[in-house]
């Protein structure tokens, strides 16, 4: 499928930078409560990323402020694909951490406006929120998005041309996107609607976000989610 074809947000939504570091910020402490309060077996539990544990993807979010030599570093152990090298760190850093430490880390990061070298802060914004809830939601918990900024994650997510378009897009591609509880709109094709953070992890390719869609293209994006 050619960029063309890819989905772009029509009716879209704004953060300033500050704006946009304030809401990583909450999302970074309230997640280091929720993580508070896990027991041994809900750290070991798997989480929305296939091939991951809750604990891995805790320990992924520690990772978001490499510079270049961390960076080389983490290449230097390449796995054949950047998606297997960087969970290969992230493992790295889940075995060598105590949850006490994952978790004093991610609130170490509050009031921090650093980022990974070669992406900008919407890239940990995205980060922060999708990961969230791949630690929420297979343990049945709840935390909290804001939905306009769920709506600049998604936007972000769907314009993404670097190192690739991800392969997510492609399973949205074709329909028209839309938010019930903010003002945004992607696509063209048959309407699909639903809250705003279910889209964002449906652009995400999260498929547990299908039950949460309706409308006249609801049940096929479904099937595109879980082929």
């Amino acid at each position: 499928m050619n960029r063309e074809r890819l989905p772009r947000p029509v009716t879209s939504v704004v953060l300033d930078p500050d704006e946009t570091w304030q809401v990583i910020d909450a999302q970074r402490r309230s997640l280091a409560d929720l993580l508070d309060n896990l027991s041994d077996d809900q750290w070991r539990h798997p989480s929305l990323c296939a091939g991951w544990t809750v604990r891995d993807v805790a320990a992924h979010l520690t990772l978001q402020q490499m510079g270049p030599g961390a960076a080389i570093a983490m290449l230097a152990r390449w796995r054949g694909s950047l998606d297997r090298t960087i969970q290969h760190a992230a493992c790295r850093r889940a075995a060598a951490l105590t949850n006490e430490q994952l978790i004093a880390r991610i609130r170490g990061t509050v009031g921090s406006r650093r980022h990974n070298v070669g992406v900008t802060y919407l890239e940990t914004l995205t980060d922060i929120l999708v990961h969230g809830q791949d630690i929420a939601v297979p343990l049945g918990l709840r935390h909290d998005v804001p939905s306009h900024a769920a709506a600049v994650a998604a936007g972000r997510l769907l314009t993404m041309r670097w190192p690739r378009p991800l392969p997510s897009t492609r399973k949205v591609a074709g329909f028209r996107l839309v938010a019930t509880d903010t003002p945004w709109t992607a696509g063209r094709g048959p309407e699909v609607q639903a809250p705003m953070l279910a889209l964002l992890l449906v652009c995400a390719g999260r498929r547990e976000a299908a039950p949460d869609l309706s409308g006249p293209g609801a049940e096929a994006l479904a099937a595109n989610l879980t082929a």
